[in-house]
């Protein structure tokens, strides 16, 4: 009882922290505004941020535009996830396949999910398909490291053991292979939802006419300081909701275990 008591306040200190230090930093910004006399066409105070989300928000182009993002970062992340984990649980337990594809993988992962937005242009046109597109590319491949990279790294003793105790197919994959690497995989999720939600952003930029990153544009376009910086604290406010949402994982038994172990 005692140690829920002390998780409890130690969740509201860091919660009570964060917002203090949210809370400073935007009575800074005002206060630096006013200070400086910075025009609001160059950067806007914090309560004309607001006062243009709330515009916004009267007129539901914000809901509208964030369903929109989230409709095609679910689409292509989901996609991307769905088939990166099986290839990396291959990969990871096939050596020579692993050192076959590995250079591929490698040259194809640092090139920027935005280099490809011409040819996702021609291919798809404009709409959501490219966004979701460019979506999968920044996904997939580095997915396929974490997982290739959790499997890889298994200890030996458990495969031995499953051996030994005649757990093969697909009870071996799901209950040994996944179960161990799943710390690593986790990692990867949280790191390439974040890559995610940076790339649909600048992606809505150019390929679609909705969705946050076009708001940004299209504020931009009519001199709305107000809703570009507005429309900034939103992504912010929503890759924090989903790096959160994610962390969730990181809760279930097997992951808590080996984390405790190591």
């Amino acid at each position: 009882m005692s140690l829920n008591g002390q998780g409890l306040r130690n969740w509201f200190a860091v919660r009570w922290s964060a917002f203090l230090l949210s809370f400073f930093i935007m009575a800074l910004w005002e206060t630096a505004v006013h200070v400086f006399d910075v025009k609001p066409e160059r950067f806007p105070g914090v309560m004309q941020v607001l006062r243009g989300l709330w515009e916004l928000i009267r007129d539901g182009r914000l809901l509208d535009y964030i369903v929109a993002s989230l409709f095609r970062v679910t689409w292509g992340y989901l996609l991307a996830v769905a088939l990166a984990v099986p290839l990396g649980i291959f990969l990871g337990t096939k050596p020579f396949w692993r050192m076959a594809v590995n250079p591929v993988i490698q040259f194809m992962r640092p090139i920027s999910p935005l280099a490809w937005i011409p040819i996702a242009l021609l291919w798809f046109g404009i709409g959501d398909n490219p966004a979701i597109f460019l979506i999968f590319l920044a996904v997939f491949f580095p997915m396929v490291l974490f997982t290739t990279s959790g499997v890889a790294g298994i200890n030996p003793t458990y495969l031995y053991a499953a051996s030994n105790f005649g757990i093969t197919g697909h009870e071996f994959y799901s209950r040994i292979i996944l179960q161990a690497a799943l710390p690593e995989i986790i990692t990867g999720l949280r790191i390439t939802l974040g890559t995610a939600w940076l790339v649909i952003v600048a992606a809505e930029m150019i390929a679609v006419k909705n969705g946050l990153g076009y708001l940004i544009v299209d504020a931009r376009n009519s001199l709305r300081m107000d809703q570009v910086l507005g429309g900034m604290l939103v992504i912010g406010f929503i890759g924090l909701l989903l790096d959160n949402l994610v962390r969730q994982l990181e809760r279930l038994p097997s992951v808590r275990w080996k984390r405790l172990k190591q």
